[in-house]
């Protein structure tokens, strides 16, 4: 909710666009340089959630000190405070998800991931749309507030969350005696920040499947940009009312909801066989792959489609396809990522996706203003080179 919330509050609050995107964009883009630092810390803490649980708190300060301080405070110190809430957007996402498998086992968290998928777009189908209903009704102001209300109510679930294990049995670095009368070291985290802030692009860029997934995952959400910037163009187009933008944006989030549950009741029963051997080496590139393929398919039919019903085909289609590529990516991560890196490979990787849709929605703005079927067949051909970024790499 926040994101679409705090634009229509800036819109309402000083009557200016400009003002209102930028603090959506200082909210969204600063990501890029908080998730690999809060990915370490995650990494390097023995109670992971009770980090979260300040991170979230520290975001909902953020929402709240702007919802109070509009119209009474420096419009730039507002954008500053958005940007600085934003570097904990990523606890959000990937600090959630990369908690997983301390909740489940190696054997449900198949199924666990899926689900934590469809809770994505659960969110992706909701959060915008109430949003909308509680602006309409009440202004941004209550939206705002709902936001930080929702972010209370998840402090609990945070703080509660399992501690990681101490680490076992580290052998002393070489030439060095082992240390007396010092507890082993939590969480995996054996040096400096900056060094697992290496460690941890090490892990992605050395790890040929990480890099794959990591950057196919990139180029896909730039061109998922393609197809939320232009939804409210090709609605208007099509019907005269830019509100069914909204709706086929809607009818994408349910479709990938529902191929979720779909793929979670499989892989709780038969994961192995259904992701092509689920303890192979590339079980899960694929899904990945043909998931892509068939979101960039709608994409494609949305930019031809020359009714409301079809565009409405093809915005289910594109849903059945981006819902099982989230699942097949966290697969990917919690697969590859080293354990002791892994909230940094989430968190570092959901900055890379938001980075990457701000790029997007840049570009694609002008495009869809020229021509929206340009814009959706650039998202489409945008989710045609993701699937080649993502195909499989030979087994090793």
């Amino acid at each position: 909710m926040s994101g679409p919330a705090l634009l229509v509050l800036g819109l309402a609050v000083t009557g200016s666009p400009l003002v209102a995107s930028w603090l959506l964009a200082g909210l969204t883009v600063a990501a890029a340089a908080g998730g690999p630092l809060l990915g370490v810390l995650l990494d390097r803490a023995a109670r992971p959630g009770r980090l979260l649980a300040l991170c979230l708190a520290g975001y909902a300060a953020g929402l709240l000190v702007v919802l109070l301080g509009l119209g009474r405070v420096p419009d730039a110190a507002l954008i500053a405070v958005a940007v600085a809430a934003g570097l904990l957007g990523p606890a959000l996402t990937g600090g959630w998800t990369a908690q997983l498998p301390l909740v489940v086992g190696p054997d449900r968290l198949a199924r666990a991931t899926a689900l934590d998928s469809m809770s994505y777009n659960a969110a992706g189908l909701a959060g915008p749309a109430l949003a909308g209903l509680v602006a309409a009704a009440g202004g941004g102001g209550p939206a705002v507030w709902m936001c930080v209300g929702l972010l209370v109510l998840a402090l609990p679930l945070a703080w509660t969350l399992p501690h990681r294990p101490p680490e076992k049995g580290r052998p002393p670095e070489k030439g060095r005696p082992p240390e007396k009368g010092r507890p082993p070291k939590r969480g995996g985290a054996p040096g400096s920040v900056r060094g697992d802030l290496i460690a941890g692009f090490a892990a992605i860029t050395g790890n040929v499947r990480l890099r794959r997934a990591t950057l196919g995952s990139m180029v896909s959400c730039a061109g998922l940009a393609m197809l939320v910037v232009s939804a409210p163009v090709l609605g208007a187009e099509l019907t005269g009312e830019s509100g069914h933008g909204a709706l086929l944006l809607a009818i994408t989030a349910a479709c990938g909801l529902t191929a979720n549950a779909l793929l979670s009741t499989r892989a709780g029963t038969r994961a192995e066989t259904w992701a092509g051997t689920w303890t192979g080496t590339n079980s899960w590139e694929p899904v990945l792959v043909w998931s892509t393929v068939v979101f960039g398919a709608g994409m494609a039919l949305a930019a031809v489609s020359g009714t409301f019903a079809l565009a409405a085909l093809a915005a289910a289609v594109a849903g059945f396809g981006e819902g099982p590529q989230l699942t097949a990516l966290f697969a990917i991560r919690h697969r590859e990522a080293p354990e002791r890196l892994r909230s940094q490979v989430f968190t570092t990787g959901a900055s890379l996706k938001i980075t990457s849709f701000a790029a997007g929605s840049a570009v694609a703005g002008p495009l869809a203003s020229w021509s929206v079927s340009a814009a959706l067949l650039t998202g489409a051909a945008l989710q045609l080179l993701a699937a080649l970024v993502c195909r499989p790499a030979a087994r090793a």
